[in-house]
């Protein structure tokens, strides 16, 4: 322990600690889903919790040979949605290990966060399949039109 209190091995030990946690958190992001939705859920797009597309969803009855572009709108609206969902799932889960890197490093003035001890919002990440669904279809399929 150093002068006024201060333990600079037990720092570096929470943050060590922390690191660990979070190299977990995002190797756990990869078996998470989040699903994104355009149409009324006519095209669903799968987003792993890293971003990555790995479904497509696409009803039969929005698949028009004379209308493409629609069912081109369709999809990359779809994607949008499941990127956003992805993304907020991957700050929830990285966001609740910083949380636990500042409150449980015993730092002065911090003491109300949570202890790195307890690392809420990880436990559903392993292995399970966790589904954002999107705010609001229709203005995911506006979104993904362009302007003009």
């Amino acid at each position: 322990m150093q002068a006024g209190g201060f333990d600079m091995g037990a720092l570096l030990q929470s943050a060590q600690a922390v690191q660990a946690e979070m190299a977990r958190a995002q190797a756990s992001l990869g078996d998470v889903r989040a699903t994104g939705s355009a149409g009324g859920g006519l095209v669903r797009a799968e987003m792993d919790g890293n971003g990555q597309l790995v479904g497509l969803t696409i009803d039969p009855s929005v698949v028009d040979p004379d209308d493409v572009d629609t069912l081109a709108d369709l999809v990359i609206a779809a994607v949008r949605d499941g990127a956003r969902a992805a993304e907020a799932l991957a700050q929830k889960a990285m966001g609740s290990v910083a949380g636990g890197l500042m409150g449980g490093m015993g730092v002065p003035g911090l003491s109300g966060l949570p202890d790195i001890g307890s690392i809420p919002g990880l436990a559903g990440l392993t292995g399970a399949s966790d589904v954002v669904e999107p705010a609001d279809a229709a203005d995911a399929a506006d979104s993904a039109r362009p302007e003009g």
